[in-house]
């Protein structure tokens, strides 16, 4: 059985309790690993860690020297891509096309995109007239901010993972990872990589753990700890935000959403269709850009429904190395409790089930895993919880609308903001609607394309702050005005 421990200082090392915590499979709930959970004196050593770096080597070495570093870390996970895909699938239960294709390779580019970044930035510089005649020179300086603590979801865990230690590093900063204790394989194997390629010891740590009263708390409550980026729900953000409070520390948040996909009628009909299953129904529905809200117009609306309900009831479910498999688990049975609850709720308030709803027969010792089958819904009021709340699951409403008024303003009702997902051919329509959404990001006959140079980010309660290209350098950097008299 794997044994995982915290890496710190360059050194992998349990815990000083000797606390440790039980990885279940998602497959089949068989107890895969061990980990090791940090309580203060892990937390404290790994900030202690982290801080000297920065005081250090890694405060000194020039940017393009920071730049080769990066570039080793990408091609090294590269060289051990299969060692990835196999952590992050272990974990997961996700299929190993998604892994290959989508996760695991995003993982390793984030860290040659954000040094790319740092070494093509630009200072801005401003001349200035005085009194004299002889004038001045103001120029910028951006510094690390110095210790950034980096808490980690568990549905896209090296992906997102490295979103943040990708920048951080990039921009001089040493950081202390909290993963996900339901995914903390390909964390514990980063630092294997940063070893490897010579990366100073304590710029990169990693401690285990949960939230209250553990690695998560004792890590946002540091007072060694200068900024703090989270990805997760909202609930989790408002209490990181109240602990970041004590001493002033920048936060930078990507958390929940409820998003909307806006179907026109003139749409290209099979695209709209395979766009909104994948987005509702990629990685078993957990995925923080996922469409839980479908809006479709009318004269299109019984035949999309029909359409969608005929994909997702094409699904194989599947171990991830299996080749004809396209459909995972989910994370854990807690988290299936909790998605059932509202397929329970959906029922319960008048839902018409479409398809789904409940959990497939599995073979075998698959049976004992977190499966559920993907869940289609019409016949809610806006009001209904399933329509109004993040599920995170396999799952989503369907409703038509007669008018683009309308759906702008069901699209936007909601506390959260952070995609929407817009299918039509009337390019002006287009442009008007993207406009209109109060969300951090807007997919025009499109979903999940990415250019890691864009800002991304969530409105109202779906983030704080922007991540991506020079965007990410506002939250790492603190940027310093230097004013000299010629």
């Amino acid at each position: 059985m794997r044994q995982i421990e915290h890496f710190i200082a360059g050194e992998y090392t349990g815990s000083i309790s000797g606390k440790r915590f039980d990885k279940r499979s998602p497959l089949d709930n068989r107890v895969i690993a061990q980990i090791a959970e940090a309580g203060r004196e892990e937390v404290d050593a790994a900030v202690r860690a982290a801080r000297e770096a920065q005081r250090g080597e890694w405060r000194s070495m020039s940017t393009e020297r920071r730049v080769e570093l990066l570039y080793a870390v990408a091609d090294e996970i590269t060289r051990r891509f299969d060692d990835f895909v196999d952590a992050e699938m272990a974990d997961t239960g996700q299929p190993a096309h998604v892994m290959k294709h989508v996760f695991i390779p995003r993982g390793a580019a984030n860290f040659k995109v954000f040094a790319d970044v740092v070494k093509n930035v630009a200072n801005e510089a401003f001349p200035m007239s005085t009194p004299d005649g002889r004038g001045a020179l103001n120029y910028g300086l951006r510094v690390p901010k110095g210790v950034v603590g980096v808490i980690c979801p568990w549905n896209a865990p090296f992906m997102l993972m490295t979103w943040k230690v990708g920048p951080a590093l990039a921009c001089g900063n040493s950081v202390v990872v909290k993963p996900s204790e339901e995914t903390p394989a390909t964390a514990a194997l980063l630092g294997e990589v940063m070893n490897v390629v010579g990366m100073p010891k304590g710029v990169y740590n990693v401690v285990n753990g949960f939230g209250p009263e553990s690695a998560g708390a004792y890590l946002t409550q540091h007072p060694g700890v200068d900024a703090i980026t989270f990805t997760g729900e909202t609930r989790t953000g408002t209490t990181i935000m109240r602990a970041a409070a004590q001493g002033m520390r920048d936060v930078s948040f990507e958390m929940g959403g409820k998003n909307a996909g806006i179907i026109f009628a003139d749409c290209d009909f099979d695209a709209a269709v395979e766009a909104i299953f994948r987005s509702a129904f990629l990685n078993s529905g957990q995925v923080c850009l996922g469409t839980e809200r479908v809006y479709v117009e009318r004269p299109i609306f019984e035949r999309f429904v029909q359409a969608l309900k005929l994909k997702a009831e094409a699904v194989r479910f599947g171990r991830p190395d299996d080749a004809q498999a396209n459909y995972g688990p989910l994370i854990s049975h807690e988290h299936r409790d909790k998605v059932l609850s509202y397929y329970r709720k959906a029922i319960e308030q008048g839902a018409t089930l479409v398809t789904g709803g409940g959990i497939p027969q599995m073979p075998g010792e698959l049976a004992e895993g977190a499966w559920i089958e993907p869940t289609i819904w019409t016949g809610l009021p806006e009001s209904a919880a399933v329509v109004r709340e993040e599920i995170f699951g396999p799952c989503c409403h369907i409703r038509p609308f007669d008018s683009e008024d309308e759906v702008v303003a069901l699209a936007n009702d909601t506390e959260y903001g952070l995609s929407t997902t817009l299918w039509t051919n009337d390019l002006a329509r287009a442009h008007r609607v993207a406009a209109r959404v109060e969300v951090g990001i807007t997919w025009v006959n499109s979903w999940f394309l990415r250019d890691l140079r864009t800002a991304f980010g969530g409105s109202k309660q779906s983030g704080i702050g922007r991540e991506g290209g020079v965007h990410s350098l506002e939250f790492y950097t603190e940027l310093r005005n230097v004013c000299v008299k010629l």
